[in-house]
């Protein structure tokens, strides 16, 4: 990607986190980014196409801070490697913020923009399925069906309690706490699979 047009998603991040969908301009937009609104189009065509790309920024932006909590790799110990990668969605950054923030005006504008429906259905397919496979890594023994509703349940609480601790609503501590516990919970909920040894 150029950085003309990643200079321009973080700037469309921004405004989003700023004033939500809704209040998106173009030419705030373009005044952010320090480019002309014809650049804008250029890149992106429209509205929506800007829209997009800016969720799948979001989208790449939160694997690329998720991972660098472990940058080798992940350890000899999935549980751990699990709350690590899903405990660098709850961090006090800059990124962080405004990415969680921009996701969920993002979400809830898709609510009304049906455009915006199909990119952020992928994005939210694809976390629960990173999520179920760090699920796998714990309890291998699990199926996979059980991996992916224990991972979709751990990722719409997380949601709520980013939405909670950035409206103040909860400390930042207690959300993590929080979400410790629910990963313990899921884990051990998780079945085995029964095998015949008929």
């Amino acid at each position: 990607m150029s950085d003309r047009r990643t200079e321009i998603l973080i700037a469309a991040t921004r405004v989003i986190a700023r004033r939500g969908v809704r209040g998106l301009r173009v030419g705030e937009l373009a005044a952010e980014a320090g480019v002309s609104t014809s650049l804008l189009y250029y890149h992106f065509t429209d509205r929506a196409g800007l829209l997009r790309k800016t969720l799948e920024f979001i989208s790449d932006r939160a694997d690329r801070y998720t991972a660098e909590g472990d940058s080798a790799g992940y350890s000899d110990d999935p549980r751990r490697d699990l709350e690590q990668v899903l405990l660098l969605e709850l961090q006090d950054t800059p990124d962080v913020r405004e990415n969680s923030t921009a996701w969920g005006e993002l979400r809830a504008s898709a609510v009304f923009e049906p455009d915006l429906r199909e990119e952020l259905a992928r994005a939210t397919h694809a976390w629960v399925h990173d999520v179920a496979d760090l699920l796998g890594r714990a309890r291998p023994e699990a199926t996979a069906p059980a991996h992916t509703a224990s991972a979709e349940r751990l990722t719409v609480l997380i949601e709520g309690l980013s939405a909670r601790w950035l409206t103040g609503s909860m400390p930042l501590e207690h959300a993590r706490r929080l979400l410790r516990e629910a990963i313990e919970v899921e884990l051990e909920a998780l079945p085995a699979v029964v095998r015949c040894h008929c």
